[in-house]
């Protein structure tokens, strides 16, 4: 796997996965640093959905600064740690503007 950036946006396979965890294989918005990603082989990343949802900021954010096969939204509540065997082809970048917006976010939610 080449190096994986923060703020990319890549395919990852994210089964199994258990209750109202996001399934499938669906693109993931990158959101640990590069050294940590490749020191550990993994990285944390949060699931994007092309369903519009009810919720919106701080629970999702519209990705408009990069183009995508579909209309999408990062789903800040999504995150998960993933094994970089489990990510696929890059299909975008965040701009550094939507990246914060993303991490404000998810401050929000976790209490920062």
């Amino acid at each position: 796997m080449a190096r994986v950036l923060r703020g990319e946006i890549v395919w990852a396979e994210l089964d199994p996965t258990r209750g109202h965890e996001q399934a499938g294989q669906r693109p993931v918005l990158v959101i640990s640093h590069e050294v940590f990603n490749q020191r550990s082989g993994t990285v944390i990343a949060l699931a994007l959905t092309s369903r519009e949802p009810a919720a919106g900021f701080p629970l999702t954010l519209e990705v408009r600064s990069t183009r995508l096969p579909k209309r999408s939204w990062v789903k800040m509540g999504q995150v998960r740690t993933l094994s970089t065997e489990r990510l696929g082809k890059r299909l975008g970048r965040l701009s550094p503007e939507e990246l914060a917006r993303v991490l404000e976010g998810l401050n929000e939610i976790i209490g920062g």
